[in-house]
């Protein structure tokens, strides 16, 4: 069988055989049996220099003409069947358009971050700025600093949690020699110490908030958390009197429950404040009426406020003969239950979210 007809033999089976492939790997298999280095057609490539002058010229150019028939058709067939390829996958992992997605509900802030921001909102727009301090303080700024004497209850073991407890001796007593007292570490029972600090770091006039965690060994129950958020609030400026404080904590009150509540200020003792009282607001359950959620009082107790005591701008180095101020303090927590009714503090802790999601 001469040169030119094993040529032939090989270009018809080929073609036949791509037509005959159902697979990519099928198909390359065949290529590399063909046209591969030890391929049928590469075989006869390779021994033209067996054949005589005459034949080589018409062996050659019919073998080129092989090879680009079977390489044409090789690439053809590679399309198809990739193309029919990617066609199966997609129809394989093709989505149910017409059924709804399977989407991830959207978080959103808790209901005491949303009070929270809300209550910070409103001071940032009357030019206050918000304050932070250390969650662990020293007595001095939690209460000595304060004007809280040695005897008050606040300062009990009993009423606040303590690093280092107050009633045992110190090996190594921690000597404040600016204050010359014991500092005695505890976790702070209210944001006040952060007032004192921002005093002592800044002069007069000052326009703050500080909202933050506190913590206080206090029994979980309705009205009690012993971790919660309270807000508080101080200025010192020149000239501050408690028409200031009024007309401020009026402006919150009305800005956080709406402006039909009113308000009412009752005498109260504070160490750090003098004058001091306690701020209520009319019930929005019954109008101030009376009813069940305000012991038919009218009137739902929201913050402590009062005029800065003179004591306490001295320990901060504010000559209290130039400089007055207010300060006041709120619990984030009760400001939510007082807002939305809320019967149970600790329904905010809970984690339940079939009650967060409402708010």
């Amino acid at each position: 069988m001469s040169a030119i007809e094993n040529l032939e033999i090989i270009e018809k089976k080929t073609l036949d055989a791509i037509s005959k492939k159902a697979t990519l790997e099928e198909l390359d298999q065949l290529r590399i049996t063909v046209v591969g280095k030890k391929g049928s057609l590469t075989q006869i490539l390779r021994s033209m220099g067996t054949l005589s002058a005459e034949e080589r010229p018409l062996v050659g150019k019919r073998a080129n003409e092989v090879r680009e028939k079977i390489e044409a058709a090789l690439l053809t067939k590679k399309e198809e069947l990739a193309a029919k390829e990617l066609s199966e996958r997609i129809e394989a992992s093709a989505l149910d358009i017409s059924l709804p997605g399977r989407s991830r509900p959207q978080g959103h802030a808790h209901v005491i971050s949303q009070i929270v921001k809300e209550v910070e909102e409103i001071f940032i727009g009357l030019g206050y700025t918000v304050e932070d301090g250390p969650y662990v303080e020293t007595e001095y700024y939690n209460f000595t600093s304060l004007n809280a004497p040695k005897d008050h209850p606040s300062r009990s073991p009993r009423d606040t949690f303590y690093v280092v407890d107050p009633t045992v001796a110190h090996p190594k007593e921690e000597i404040d020699t600016r204050k010359n007292i014991i500092s005695d570490v505890l976790l702070r029972t209210q944001t006040s110490p952060v007032q004192m600090r921002t005093m002592e770091k800044q002069c007069p006039p000052i326009y703050m908030i500080s909202p933050g965690l506190v913590f206080r060994p206090d029994t979980p129950d309705a009205n009690h958390l012993p971790q919660f958020t309270q807000i508080e609030g101080l200025v010192i400026d020149k000239g501050i009197t408690f028409g200031d404080l009024r007309g401020t904590l009026d402006h919150m009150t009305r800005a956080l429950f709406g402006n039909d509540r009113r308000t009412r200020y009752r005498p109260h003792f504070f160490p750090f404040t003098e004058p001091s009282c306690e701020i209520d607001v009319s019930c929005g359950v019954c109008g101030g009426k009376g009813c069940r959620f305000c012991n038919h009082a009218g009137w739902l107790e929201i913050l402590g406020a009062g005029l800065v005591d003179p004591n306490v701008l001295q320990n901060a180095g504010i000559d209290p003969n130039v400089y007055s101020g207010f300060a006041f303090g709120m619990g984030a927590e009760r400001i939510a239950a007082l807002r939305y009714n809320l019967p149970d503090l600790r329904l905010l802790t809970t984690g339940d979210m079939r009650f967060l999601e409402q708010f």
